[in-house]
């Protein structure tokens, strides 16, 4: 759309519909927009986990939005987990406070809308497990992503060797999680790390086009698509086909599907105009 190919950051604009201290919900025309925002480097402490959580659990029962951007501005995109926050933690009590990262991250993986990581300067460890939840990522030139944690004896803790490794195959994701090093956005491109790199300051508009295009879709069909891609990555292919099957025939339910067929029919393919219903 001609109007989000100028919108840049701090200029999106569309009421707040969610807020908490450091993460707020916004929407930009059809499109939510989850922005991060704990100067300097966005780091994810728990308090951060649990507002993302709810950012995601509350556009998910918005019918007005029909594709979601997650965003932490312009200068990074989150440098990773808080670790003056967990450097006096133990064993018991990371073992408590694990699962609310897993789960916060896990939220965005299941947002029903298709989702776009928009990321500038670092998304490393914990910010390069949330874009991984994203279905795809716009990256700055200038981008560095990683999984560090080796470097400080430890490994991925938010979904880091589940959802690498899957992207970009085992081989590549041990490379990366193994070393520690920063991979850039011409490399993460090469390897599917990332779908889309332009200049930095193109991120945010690159990734509002692209979600204003998903949300002018089907957007029932699109959610049952999204589902079975992820439901079926999690299964055996008899049962992911089964998936297929019963999300394919309940789109005969819908609106769209018999709008798209009727354009379809009487005026050819890519013409009709949905009503997200």
């Amino acid at each position: 759309m001609s109007e989000s190919t100028a919108v840049g950051y701090g200029q999106i604009s569309g009421p707040v519909l969610w807020s908490g201290e450091f993460v707020r919900l916004r929407q930009h025309e059809s499109v939510g927009v989850i922005e991060i925002d704990r100067p300097k480097m966005n780091a994810l402490n728990r308090q951060i986990q649990g507002e993302i959580a709810t950012a995601a659990a509350d556009v998910n029962e918005r019918a007005a939005i029909g594709a979601v951007v997650v965003t932490g501005g312009p200068k990074v995109f989150a440098a990773g987990a808080d670790i003056k926050e967990m450097a006096d933690m133990d064993v018991q009590a990371m073992m408590a406070a694990a699962p609310m990262l897993s789960a916060a991250f896990t939220s965005v993986a299941r947002i029903r809308q298709p989702t776009i990581a928009a990321i500038c300067g670092y998304a490393l460890g914990g910010g390069c497990e949330l874009a991984l939840c994203c279905d795809f990522r716009v990256a700055a030139s200038d981008a560095r992503l990683g999984q560090p944690e080796i470097l400080l004896g430890l490994i991925p803790g938010g979904g880091g060797t589940q959802r690498l490794a899957r992207l970009v195959g085992p081989a590549r994701a041990k490379d990366i999680i193994f070393s520690g090093r920063f991979v850039d956005a011409s490399e993460a491109a090469t390897i599917g790390l990332v779908d889309r790199v332009v200049a930095p300051d193109a991120v945010l508009a690159e990734a509002l086009t692209w979600a204003s295009t998903l949300a002018r879709g089907p957007r029932l069909a699109l959610q049952a698509a999204k589902d079975a891609i992820d439901r079926g990555l999690e299964v055996d292919l008899e049962s992911g086909l089964q998936i297929e099957r019963m999300l394919f025939a309940s789109m005969f339910a819908t609106e769209d599907r018999a709008l798209g067929m009727r354009s379809f029919i009487e005026s050819g393919p890519g013409k009709a105009e949905f009503t997200g219903r």
